[in-house]
C-alpha cells in the first residue's frame, strides 16, 4: 500500500571535521515516500572505515558537511511510494546507502533493496552488507582467486578482513592474516594464520610462511607498505588495494592518497612479471546503474545466504543505540575490536 503519512525520525549528523564526540542528534519529519521509493525503519546500521574518514573530511568524494553518515543499513519497510509493490511493507531488507544510514528511518529507491533471509538477526546481517559485498567482489571479481590458493589479508580482524577470511577458507584457500596480537586467537578461529601487523619484520614473516609467493594480497592500508604487498606476490598473483588507512590522519587533499595508489597500481600492471594490481572501488560502474544494482543484488544475496546457512559467522564487535553513535565511532576507531561495531535503534 502507498502512504501519505510523514514519519518523525531521529538522525545523527556529522556537522563538520569534529571528534567522534562532536556528532549531533536531531529529529525531523520525513515526508511520505515518492514514486519508486520506500521508507525503511532502521533495524541495524554500523560503523565502517568510511565514516572514520568522513569525520576527518578524508573520504573520497564525500558530500559537503553537514550530512547524516551511515554507509549501509538493514531495516524493515514501513511505507511505499507510488509504483512500488505494497507487499514490501513489513519485510526486512539490506541496502548500501553510502550516507544516511544513521537514522531511525530513511528513504531509499526500492530498486536498491536486497532481501534478508528469514531468521537472520538484523545486527548479524548488518555485519556483512558492505563488508560482505566488498569481500566477495574483491575475491571473485577483482582478484578472481582460484580454490586452493594462498592469500594474504591485511587487517584480518576487521569488518571486511574477517569476512574475507571466512569466504576464502570456505573456498579451500590458505589465508595469512595480519592483526594485533590481541586478535590472533580470533584470526585463528576464523581459519587464518595470524601475523603481528606491528612487527617491523611483518613482510619477512609472511614470506617465510609462503616462500614461493602468494596468489593474492588484499591491502586496505596503502601508503608506503603497498610496495611490500606487491613484492609478496608470485607470478600470476594479484594485489587488490581497497583503502588508504595509512594516511587517514594526514592533513591535505582527501583524494590525493587514492589517486597516488591508483597511479602506482596502474604502472605496476605494465611490468613484465605476470602480476596484476587492482584498485577496488565499491561504486565503480554505478554510471551503468541497472548493471551495478544487478551485480550488487547478486553478490549480497550470495553472502547473506552463506550467513543464513552458517558458513559465515557474523563478527559483531559491539552494539550501541543510535543516540550513542559517537561512542560507537570512537570504539571503531580505537583499533581494539574484532569485527564490526553495530548501531541499533
Amino acid at each position: 500500500m502507498n502512504s501519505t503519512v510523514a514519519t518523525q525520525v531521529t538522525e545523527v549528523v556529522l556537522p563538520g571535521k569534529v571528534e567522534a564526540s562532536g556528532l549531533q542528534v536531531r529529529t525531523r519529519d520525513l515526508p511520505a515516500p515518492t514514486a519508486g521509493r520506500v521508507t525503511l525503519r532502521m533495524d541495524a546500521t554500523g560503523v565502517s572505515f568510511a565514516e572514520q574518514q568522513m569525520r576527518r573530511g578524508k573520504y573520497y568524494d564525500q558530500p559537503p558537511f553537514p550530512f547524516v553518515p551511515g554507509y549501509d543499513v538493514v531495516g524493515t519497510v514501513t511505507a511505499v511510494g507510488p509504483r512500488v509493490d505494497g507487499s514490501l511493507v513489513g519485510r526486512r531488507f539490506a541496502a548500501v546507502t553510502k550516507i544516511g544510514g544513521w537514522a531511525s528511518s530513511l528513504q531509499l529507491d526500492a530498486a536498491d533493496l536486497v532481501p534478508v533471509p528469514d531468521g537472520v538477526p538484523a545486527a548479524e546481517a548488518e555485519t556483512v552488507v558492505v563488508n560482505g559485498v566488498t569481500a566477495w567482489q574483491m575475491l571473485y571479481r577483482s582478484a578472481k582467486v582460484p580454490a586452493g590458493a594462498t592469500i594474504v589479508v591485511l587487517g584480518a580482524n576487521g569488518g571486511v578482513g574477517s569476512t574475507l577470511v571466512q569466504l576464502a577458507r570456505h573456498a579451500g584457500m590458505t589465508v595469512i592474516g595480519t592483526a594485533s596480537p590481541r586478535h590472533h586467537d580470533t584470526v585463528r578461529e576464523l581459519g587464518a594464520i595470524p601475523v603481528d601487523y606491528r612487527d617491523p619484520e611483518m613482510y619477512r614473516r609472511i614470506r617465510e610462511l609462503a616462500p614461493e609467493g602468494v596468489d593474492a594480497v588484499f591491502d586496505h592500508v596503502g601508503g608506503a607498505g603497498l610496495k611490500d604487498s606487491w613484492k609478496l606476490l608470485r607470478r600470476g598473483g594479484t594485489l587488490v588495494s581497497y583503502g588508504t588507512a595509512a594516511t587517514k590522519d594526514e592533513d591535505g587533499n582527501s583524494q590525493l592518497p587514492v589517486l597516488k595508489s591508483f597511479a602506482r597500481l596502474a604502472l605496476w600492471n605494465y611490468l613484465p612479471n605476470g602480476k596484476g594490481a587492482r584498485f577496488y572501488n565499491f561504486w565503480a560502474g554505478k554510471r551503468r546503474l541497472s548493471t551495478f544494482r544487478d551485480r550488487l543484488r547478486e553478490d549480497l544475496t550470495q553472502v547473506l545466504r552463506l550467513l543464513a546457512d552458517g558458513v559465515l559467522t557474523a563478527q559483531v564487535a559491539a552494539e550501541y543505540p543510535l543516540a550513542d553513535a559517537g561512542a560507537a565511532l570512537a570504539l571503531a576507531e580505537s583499533r581494539t575490536v574484532a569485527g564490526k561495531v553495530v548501531i541499533v535503534p
